[in-house]
């Protein structure tokens, strides 16, 4: 496959514009060529300087058929190929460059891009700790590689792929949509089969690997493939787009259920500048969540730093929803965010229940009241104490008393303060009006 920096000649055009340090170039009809340049996190978009022929929609189509005709003439060559083709969009793949045009109805304009690697790194040039070399040597996992477009996601998890196939000795395949990670010829990329990489997935079981790279993990279905390759038991190492490590944990909840979301996914790596950032682990256990009663044990992933074993997030079933939560750290008037998550839900469910809006204030650690309109008391409650009973069960077990606004904290006002009871008013009224019989009688 493609070899750093290999590509076939170019159009002296565009060829003058691929200097070392060009990451991009983006071409487009009636404006002036740019480059994004520089290092792996800190590229910059930069204007070049007008050439004496600029680029206009002409030009640009006699450069895609150049391209295109480089294809053909380099047909014996593995790395040079068709990708895509579509519409209004075509994207090829020349040596190490990956070129995507676009034209009308699909763009507005005619114009080409070209996306190039700026680095090839070994996993040595990462100078990782060596209990995390220890731990992707283990390939039989479930890994994340998060970051911004442009951080260096790609280029560690080519330094990954190879270090499993040279070093350890694992049979390496890929999934790719497009397929641009620059590789040892050994290790077989595969793109989409008939447009589907589910299909895909169905042949990587058949080649039996024992690690498999997934780029770009962006769709709904994208996660639930990746979710059941890892569970048929293949070392799996995903390529995903997020700003943190937990927003890429986040990413996967809700595609895979709660209680495999540790088999899947156990590494997370967040790559800023080039470089690891954070390392995250998932583990499972059986516990009752920071700040619940011991009996209220349940499913708990802890989310961990590696290698210090710091736990930062608990994640477990809270009502119908799955929480992340910190384990550490205060919101609003000192409450912590398993206190504060609750609070949110009992407001939601009374007002689901009723249509009316309470107060919650903790007492302790696992103890609250709720305040509401004194006529909604019993309601609140339920025959039995069943209603509470049941929102206790949905909050983990939190003990609950059910109180009127009258009966609110000195300094604290009810959530509408414009609320009055009407029944509770005409009751007055009604007092009122036979006591006044009573003195006109007398």
């Amino acid at each position: 496959m493609a070899t750093h920096g290999d590509h076939p000649d170019l159009p002296e055009s565009l060829e003058s514009l691929l200097m070392s340090d060009v990451h991009t170039v983006f071409l487009k009809a009636d404006c002036p060529a740019r480059v994004k340049r520089g290092n792996i996190g800190q590229l910059k978009l930069v204007e070049v300087d007008e050439a004496p022929d600029p680029w206009d929609t002409l030009a640009l189509e006699a450069l895609e058929e150049r391209l295109m005709d480089l294809v053909e003439d380099n047909r014996h060559r593995s790395d040079c190929f068709l990708e895509i083709d579509r519409t209004g969009c075509r994207v090829i793949q020349l040596g190490d460059l990956r070129i995507t045009s676009a034209w009308p109805p699909f763009s507005d304009a005619r114009e080409i891009t070209v996306v190039r690697p700026v680095a090839k790194l070994s996993l040595g040039d990462y100078q990782l700790d060596q209990r995390l070399v220890d731990r992707l040597r283990n390939h039989h996992r479930g890994v994340f590689i998060c970051g911004r477009p442009g951080s260096g996601k790609t280029t560690l998890a080519q330094a990954i792929a190879e270090y499993l196939d040279t070093e350890v000795g694992a049979l390496v395949k890929t999934m790719e949509a497009p397929r641009d990670l620059q590789l040892d010829g050994r290790i077989t990329q595969y793109a989409p089969l008939e447009g589907d990489l589910e299909k895909t997935a169905e042949i990587i079981f058949l080649v039996r690997p024992d690690f498999v790279i997934f780029d770009e993990v962006r769709r709904a279905r994208d996660f639930e493939i990746f979710a059941d390759v890892r569970l048929a038991g293949v070392g799996l190492l995903g390529v995903t787009h997020a700003n943190s490590a937990l927003e890429a944990i986040q990413r996967l909840i809700g595609k895979v259920e709660l209680g495999l979301v540790s088999q899947v996914l156990d590494t997370i790596l967040h790559v800023e500048s080039g470089a690891i950032q954070q390392v995250l682990e998932l583990r499972m256990t059986v516990k009752p969540p920071t700040g619940m009663q011991e009996e209220l044990a349940r499913p708990v992933i802890e989310v961990v730093e590696f290698p210090s074993g710091k736990l930062t997030h608990e994640m477990f079933a809270f009502g119908s929803e799955i929480a992340v939560v910190p384990v550490e750290g205060r919101v609003n008037n000192g409450t912590s965010p398993l206190q504060a998550m609750a609070k949110q839900t009992v407001v939601d469910t009374v007002r689901q229940w009723v249509g009316v809006e309470c107060e919650v204030v903790f007492s302790g650690a696992s103890s609250a009241t709720i305040y509401a309109p004194s006529n909604m008391v019993a309601t609140l409650v339920g025959k039995g104490g069943e209603n509470v009973r049941q929102l206790q069960d949905e909050l983990g077990g939190l003990r609950l008393t059910i109180d009127a606004f009258e009966n609110l904290p000195e300094g604290m006002e009810r959530p509408n303060r414009f609320w009055y009871d009407d029944r509770r008013q005409q009751n007055k009224g009604g007092s009122n009006k036979r006591r006044n019989k009573q003195r006109n009688r007398r």
